[in-house]
Order: C-alpha cells, then structure tokens, then sequence
C-alpha cells in the first residue's frame, strides 16, 4: 500500500502537468522562434572575446554588467551600465538597438543568458563576452 503523503504528492504533480499542458501549447510560437534561431545562428554569433576587445571596440561598445547590484558596485568594466541578467527582457528598451553592445558577467555564464534572450527578442547587436569579466582582466587588448 503506498502511504498517503505519497499518494498526494502524485496527485499534487499529476494536476500542476495538467495545468501546464495549455501553457506549453501556447508556447509554441517561442520554440518556433528558438528553433528559427538555432538553425540560422553561426558558432560565433553573439560572443565576443577579450582579446577582441581593442581600444576601437572598447570606445564604440556600450557594456552591459548582468550581475548583481553589488558585484557591478565592487568592480566592473569602465563605463558599463548594470542591468542584472533576469531583468534583461524587461529592460529590454534600455538596450541600444544599434551598435555593438556587450553583456558580461563574471565569467560568460548568466550573461550568455541574457544574450541569448535579447537576440531571440531581436537585439541582434548584442553578444556575450566570453569568459566573462575575469576573462576581460586577464585577455583584454585594451583596459583603460
């Protein structure tokens, strides 16, 4: 006999599947768009490296920090601006929509997050600078 806090747990998970059924069917538009992405983006759409990062691009990029408010306040890329990784597709209007723009973290991960949701959101100016900001201290070609 299974004991009833089992039996209620799987009715708990049986009705929380069934009530998401209609919103994964809505979802269908965002996989189609995911998939459209997937099949059409290049290897090296949407990263930049540090070692990339000159004084030309540093001077014509806008940088984004996606961590936390604390972290962006210890240390950060001059001149970034800190939106956190989560709020990206709310702020979205906060991003320019023309020119390079590059979301960073502290080492590419949540920031790559982020980049991925902008450019599935049509922000096809921004890319995720791999390796993060630990990566920017140790390879960039240029740090003011």
């Amino acid at each position: 006999m299974i004991p009833a806090p089992k039996i209620a747990l799987a009715g708990v998970l049986v009705a929380a599947s069934l009530a998401a059924a209609p919103v994964l069917a809505q979802d269908d538009a965002v996989a189609e768009a995911v998939i459209d992405y997937m099949d059409f983006a290049t290897y090296e759409a949407g990263i930049i490296l540090p070692n990339q990062i000159d004084q030309t691009v540093f001077d014509a990029a806008t940088f984004i920090d996606t961590r936390d408010a604390e972290q962006f306040g210890k240390d950060t890329i001059p001149g970034a601006v800190n939106i956190e990784w989560r709020e990206i597709p709310g702020r979205l209007d906060e991003i320019p929509d023309s020119g390079l723009v590059i979301l960073f973290c502290n080492t590419g991960s949540l920031s790559a997050q982020a980049t991925f949701a902008a450019r599935l959101m049509g922000r096809e100016n921004v890319v995720v600078l791999q390796s993060g900001i630990n990566g920017w201290h140790q390879d960039s070609a240029y740090k003011p």
